[in-house]
């Protein structure tokens, strides 16, 4: 990776000894930062989603019966997560196909980092194009949603696994590409943009 920045990673899987198994491995990656979630069914999925949306998401193709990767990316749209297909039992290579990219119960800790790595570094990449670009990239517009919801800068950084100092970063990107330097402006922005409604502005 080109920074140390953390990388969140769900797993969709409902054996809990994989599932676990998995997330110790993944803590354990050298060289890596990595912020594992646990999710057990698809309702767990959803509401991590809906929460806060992970950069790379390993799921069974079999989780809850099948795992509808083209349903997955349309309802994502925008959001740039990575898929890694978690081969535990024969699968098709046709609908491994669909997936960014999959590992097995068998691989070694160094073949599951490299492909951890190379996605992260691609999503970074996309991120850095994005942010090249006077369109926010999708984790400016996740800061500016926790500074319009009156967090600060240590809260966001904990919310989205992130130092202090990228936060402000990022923040003074925003404040560049937007030429927007106040908490009020942001709002109005937010609200603009579909970022947050205006019904979630009033509940603050």
């Amino acid at each position: 990776m080109k920074n140390k920045e953390t990388i969140r990673v769900a797993i969709a899987e409902t054996s809990v000894i994989i599932r676990s198994g998995l997330t110790m491995v993944l803590k354990r990656l050298p060289n890596l930062k990595i912020q594992p979630v646990e999710l057990l069914s698809a309702e767990s999925l959803h509401d991590c989603l809906r929460t806060q949306y992970p950069d790379i998401l390993i799921v069974n193709p079999s989780f809850e019966g099948y795992f509808d990767v083209a349903k997955f990316r349309e309802e994502n749209a925008g959001k740039e997560i990575r898929l890694i297909a978690l081969v535990t039992s024969f699968v098709d290579n046709s609908l491994l196909s669909k997936y960014d990219d999959s590992f097995s119960i068998f691989d070694d800790m160094e073949d599951i980092a490299k492909k951890i790595s190379d996605l992260s570094d691609q999503n970074q990449e996309k991120e850095d194009e994005e942010g090249n670009q006077d369109s926010l990239s999708q984790r400016e517009k996740e800061i500016v949603v926790c500074v319009v919801k009156g967090m600060t800068n240590k809260e966001i950084a904990e919310t989205l696994f992130l130092s202090i100092h990228t936060v402000m970063t990022h923040r003074r990107n925003i404040g560049k590409k937007l030429q927007i330097h106040s908490v009020a402006g942001l709002t109005i922005y937010a609200i603009v943009n579909k970022l947050v409604s205006l019904n979630e502005v009033k509940n603050l």
